[in-house]
């Protein structure tokens, strides 16, 4: 399979969640900006996977990240969105440009929706609904001192 491949529209997902429900495998969820992919970012989806057997990744559009972080991303949303697909712990990739990614988590309904531990269940959205479900909120510990803004003020303090 391309890369290229993994990354569906929202048209294609719930054909694709379905066919792997269908085989029995449980569906994982998290998203994200990934703008810099690093070491943190490996291990957080790598963990996320782990906890299911198939893991969707929402990628935050160009628009979205701009809105959450100005000045970023660094890279299109195109070469994110590749970039993430090359992994092979990764499933699938879909964009999505609203303020949270609730609609997407709505489309998937994942068995497990998983976020980094810096959040609290109560800030994780989507948790309701996957609960609701019978589905699991889990966070997993994050791999310290890695995000895409220190590797920025590294680059910025050694120009």
């Amino acid at each position: 399979m391309w890369t290229k491949d993994k990354i569906l529209s929202r048209e294609q997902l719930p054909a694709t969640v379905a066919a792997w429900r269908a085989q029995g495998r449980k569906v994982v969820f998290t998203n994200g900006c990934f703008d810099l992919l690093h070491l943190g970012h490996v291990d957080y989806l790598e963990q996320a996977r782990h906890l299911g057997d198939a893991l969707v990744v929402g990628l935050n559009t160009d628009a979205s990240v701009g809105g959450l972080k100005p000045g970023r991303p660094i890279q299109d949303e195109q070469a994110r969105a590749r970039i993430l697909a090359s992994l092979a712990f990764v499933d699938a990739v879909v964009l999505f440009g609203e303020p949270t990614p609730l609609a997407l988590i709505e489309l998937v309904q994942p068995d497990v929706l998983v976020k980094g531990d810096d959040y609290a269940l109560s800030g994780i959205v989507g948790h309701e609904l996957v609960l609701s479900r019978g589905g699991q909120v889990r966070t997993v510990p994050l791999v310290p001192g890695y995000s895409t803004s220190r590797i920025v003020e590294k680059i910025m303090k050694h120009e």
